[in-house]
C-alpha cells in the first residue's frame, strides 16, 4: 500500500480542507446535538486536526487526549488549545493508549481511513469504557447540496469520492445506512443515529451567504431543527455507539 503523507492531505489545495461554515456553524451544532449524551469522565478525540473542535470539547471535559496523524496540524492544535490536553502524534493503528475512555469522538475522520472497520473494532475492543459512548460523525453522501451537484454533472453519483476529496485523503463517502453498517461490523452497538443541519448549499456557498448576512441566525437554527426531521438530508450524519 502506498505510504500516505498526512501533512500533505491536510493542506489546502484545489479546495479548502475546512470552511468557516464548518467551524462557526457545524461545530457548535455538533456539540449541541452530542452534549445531552456526554458521559461523566474523560474524552478521547481521534483526529483533532488543528484543534478547533478540541477547543469546544475543552469546555465540557477536564481530561482530554487527542491523537493526530499530521505533525503540522498537531502543532497548530497544541498552540491553539494550550495546557490541559494530552496530544499524541501517530497513526490510530499504531498508537497504544494508556486507558479506556468514557467519551470518544471520531468526527469527519472515518472517511479518511483505509481500514475503517478495523479502527472501529479497536475502539470497541480496546479504547471504549464499559459505559462509554462513541460519537461517530461523517459527511453525508445524500446531503441535498451533493445531490444537486450530481444533477449538475459535477459529481458522478451521491457517494462518489471526488478528486478534490481524494487529495484530502477521503476513501469513501458515507450515507447513514453504510455508516451504521460499518459500526455494526466492528461489533459496536448503535444506540442512536441522526443528522446535523439540513444543507442545500455547498460549504463555500454557505461561507458567502453567511459573511454577506444573506441568512440570519434564525435561518441557521431552522436548518438545524429541520435536520432532526430529515437526518438523511443533513450535512453531517452520525451514530452514537456503545460497546458491543
Amino acid at each position: 500500500m502506498e505510504k500516505r503523507d498526512y501533512d500533505k492531505e491536510f493542506q489546502d489545495n484545489t479546495r479548502l480542507y475546512a470552511y468557516d461554515f464548518d467551524y462557526d456553524v457545524m461545530h457548535p451544532f455538533m456539540i449541541r446535538a452530542f452534549s445531552p449524551m456526554f458521559r461523566e469522565g474523560n474524552a478521547l478525540e481521534l483526529g483533532c486536526f488543528q484543534g478547533r473542535f478540541t477547543e469546544r470539547l475543552k469546555q465540557h471535559f477536564d481530561d482530554i487526549t487527542c491523537v493526530e496523524a499530521s505533525a503540522e496540524a498537531l502543532q497548530i492544535a497544541k498552540d491553539r488549545v494550550g495546557i490541559g490536553v494530552k496530544f499524541i502524534h501517530g497513526l490510530f493503528e499504531d498508537v497504544t493508549l494508556p486507558q479506556k475512555y468514557d467519551n470518544i469522538f471520531l468526527t469527519h475522520v472515518l472517511e479518511h481511513l483505509d481500514d475503517r472497520v478495523g479502527l472501529l473494532r479497536k475502539i470497541n475492543d480496546d479504547w471504549l469504557s464499559d459505559n462509554g459512548v462513541l460519537f461517530l460523525a461523517c459527511p453525508n453522501a445524500n446531503a441535498p447540496s451533493r445531490q444537486i451537484a450530481v444533477k449538475m454533472g459535477l459529481i458522478e453519483h451521491n457517494s462518489a469520492v471526488t478528486e478534490a476529496e481524494r487529495k484530502h485523503g477521503h476513501r469513501i463517502t458515507y450515507s447513514l445506512d453504510t455508516l451504521e453498517t460499518d459500526a455494526k461490523k466492528a461489533g459496536l452497538k448503535v444506540e442512536y443515529k441522526s443528522g446535523i443541519f439540513f444543507k442545500a448549499l455547498a460549504n463555500f456557498q454557505w461561507d458567502q451567504v453567511i459573511s454577506q448576512k444573506i441568512v440570519s441566525d434564525e435561518y441557521l437554527e431552522g436548518c438545524y431543527q429541520l435536520g432532526q426531521v430529515y437526518p438523511d438530508l443533513c450535512s453531517t450524519i452520525y451514530c452514537v455507539c456503545k460497546k458491543g
